[in-house]
């Protein structure tokens, strides 16, 4: 910019001021635009939302939600703020999944929590809560398989999502195959907390895998940092010895039957008759219950009272 005070100066500076109010001018008219659509897109969703909420929900169920867009379109119109409409359509949400009166509820239940979660991928609560409802109101395990499935997609530190799954294929489906998958996604995710790596190797016994179960509690057993885990790995330990030798006792005890027609009297029959070659007794080294009249073997003491 010139110094002087001549007339060509004078006139570039005139003109210089000039532009810098017609940038102004032109800001100014950008921001009021953005704001005024920013209204007018919240008032076409209320207008909406009001116009559905008249509608018998008795005709049409559900009818408040059907006309949501996805979430991708509304990130857009949000301006930036699409994490406060996620908010604000989760708060929605469990509202509306309170009301039990509306028959088809749960139809709508992956397109609501779809759209949170594209609003916000990582906003975390949507996901399990979406999930929650998913597999214990509506009684659909593979759709709370999937919210978790992609919370951990869009999240994939958060060890909680697999750690749900794999909670949920096993306590529901009993599905304990499917539930050592989850659980070992979630052992490899860093912070998981060592319960994860327990109900693991629970996964593993009750898919009657007694040899890799055994190797996988006496891992835990061996790297524990602490007496209570310890116990807790040795209690399942002498479990999965118990459910082995039993197996192995009832197995002879059928043989016995077969050839002698009856229960034998005491367990030691069983060895002199060739059917074991040797009686075993539990981790403590204590010898199994039998009950000649019934033919039932059981352990001396309950595992988790050791």
């Amino acid at each position: 910019m010139c110094l002087d005070n001549s007339g060509s100066c004078l006139q570039k500076k005139r003109f210089y001021l000039r532009a810098v109010k017609i940038f102004k001018r032109e800001r100014d008219l950008s921001t009021v635009f953005l704001v005024a659509l920013l209204i007018l897109s919240c008032g076409i969703f209320v207008s909406l939302k009001v116009k559905t909420d008249n509608i018998s929900r008795q005709k049409i169920p559900g009818s408040s939600i059907i006309y949501i867009p996805s979430g991708q379109y509304l990130k857009y119109a949000t301006f930036g703020n699409s994490s406060l409409l996620a908010d604000l359509i989760y708060i929605w949400a469990i509202q509306y999944y309170s009301d039990y009166t509306i028959p088809d509820m749960y139809d709508y239940l992956d397109h609501i929590f779809s759209i949170i979660n594209e609003l916000d991928p990582t906003y975390l609560d949507p996901y399990d809560v979406g999930a929650v409802i998913a597999a214990y109101e509506a009684g659909d395990l593979d759709l709370a398989l999937k919210i978790l499935d992609r919370g951990l997609e869009r999240n994939p530190e958060e060890w909680l999502f697999p750690y749900m799954a794999g909670h949920y294929a096993q306590m529901i489906s009993k599905d304990h195959e499917l539930a050592q998958e989850y659980y070992k996604k979630a052992m490899n995710i860093e912070g998981v907390p060592p319960i994860v790596r327990r109900l693991y190797a629970d996964a593993i016994f009750k898919s009657m895998d007694y040899q890799r179960a055994w190797q996988t509690w006496l891992e835990i057993y061996e790297t524990a940092e602490d007496e209570r885990t310890k116990k807790i790995a040795s209690n399942h330990l002498y479990n999965i010895k118990a459910t082995i030798d039993i197996q192995n006792i009832n197995e002879a005890i059928e043989k016995f039957k077969e050839r002698y027609g009856r229960n034998p009297m005491e367990l030691s029959q069983l060895v002199r008759a060739g059917f074991l070659d040797s009686l075993p007794k539990d981790l403590d080294g204590e010898e199994y219950i039998y009950d000649p009249r019934t033919g039932e073997v059981k352990p001396p003491t309950i595992p988790w009272k050791r």
